[in-house]
């Protein structure tokens, strides 16, 4: 909450200075314009317009002053809108008497104190208060967009956090029963082990990853579940190769290869075979991930910590243009589909290697 605050204060303070702030050439542009009206106001006897425009500047001299004077405390929008109601008020009071002391010795007639009162309102609201209110606009704007990258960045940790300890103690724990009783195979499961990790750890710096290495990523994921149950698990990964530099968020592909192993082949006990695929489906990217395992079960599968993790991710990312879809009935393979818009990585993606 203190965050949120200190975020929120940084805000209105950023975009009251980007409000009121001018350049020297700004400034002297306008105070050339200020000599220029009043030379013309006085060849052209106008002073009573002359003073209307002077007073007409006092709510952004008066109102502008008080907000930059406030906002070097670190203040929030609400301090900012009180200020400028106080300031604009003030203003509204005092530009009647000014103008009255304006015009005074050259006894002209001029406007009554209600229309400059009402005049002097109206111009600090629309030169004031409707940029300020849209200034607002865009910082909340900004503000919830960089939430929801921090709420992505927090999901994916999340989502890590979720994976990683239940694959890794297995995977380990099998890695030194094997090593006892099959060597080659305790060798074969580090071998995949370590593929896995070298894949797996850069993909949590980036912010998208590619179908290769997400394809790659569930490849040696599925080896090493291979090793731990034996013949109960058969896989095949398919993907057209011209399809493997479309962009992945990292970790998606992964949470669905894994729920499908945990809900699909760890709870039946015969085999099971899981096929994880690629294709395009008219403009965008279809990704399947299908096993005859344990069946579909409601609250457990549909509503899992990491399908929901997942649901959140394709919402915030791409805003309703993709679409998740868990299906299965009794006697038909359970299968999870993907469909997202093809966007391409042309810069090179692969991951760096360790001297």
């Amino acid at each position: 909450m203190q965050d949120a605050a200190l975020q929120q204060r940084l805000s209105a303070g950023q975009a009251v200075r980007r409000l009121l702030g001018v350049s020297r050439k700004q400034a002297g542009f306008s105070l050339g314009l200020l000599v220029e009206f009043y030379l013309d106001a006085r060849w052209l006897d106008a002073h009573a317009w002359f003073a209307l425009f002077g007073t007409m500047l006092l709510p952004v001299l008066l109102c502008g002053g008080g907000l930059l004077a406030v906002v070097r405390l670190r203040i929030g929008w609400q301090t900012v809108w009180g200020t400028l109601a106080l300031t604009l008020a003030a203003s509204t009071a005092l530009a009647p008497p000014l103008y009255r002391y304006a015009i005074a010795d050259v006894h002209a007639t001029g406007f009554s104190d209600v229309q400059i009162a009402a005049i002097v309102l109206a111009f600090g609201a629309l030169v004031l208060a409707l940029p300020l209110f849209l200034a607002q606009s865009q910082a909340r704007t900004l503000h919830l967009a960089d939430l929801r990258q921090a709420a992505l960045s927090a999901e994916l940790k999340a989502l890590q956090a979720q994976i990683e300890p239940h694959f890794l103690y297995n995977t380990l724990a099998n890695t030194r029963y094997l090593a006892r009783h099959d060597p080659d195979k305790a060798v074969q499961m580090l071998d995949h082990l370590i593929a896995y990790l070298h894949s797996a750890l850069p993909d949590m710096r980036r912010a998208m990853s590619t179908l290769e290495r997400e394809f790659t990523l569930a490849e040696h994921y599925l080896a090493l579940m291979a090793i731990r149950f034996g013949a109960r698990l058969s896989y095949r990964l398919d993907y057209p190769p011209e399809l493997g530099a479309a962009t992945l968020p990292p970790l998606m592909l992964m949470s669905l290869v894994e729920n499908a192993v945990r809900h699909g082949v760890e709870p039946k006990p015969g085999a099971v075979h899981v096929a994880v695929s690629a294709a395009m489906d008219g403009e965008r990217l279809c990704i399947v991930v299908q096993d005859d395992g344990a069946g579909l079960q409601a609250g457990v599968l549909g509503n899992g910590v990491g399908l929901r993790n997942l649901r959140q991710r394709l919402e915030a990312l791409y805003a309703g243009r993709a679409t998740f879809a868990l299906l299965g009935a009794d006697g038909h393979p359970t299968r999870a589909r993907l469909h997202l818009p093809l966007q391409t990585i042309t810069v090179a993606t692969t991951a760096p290697t360790d001297e």
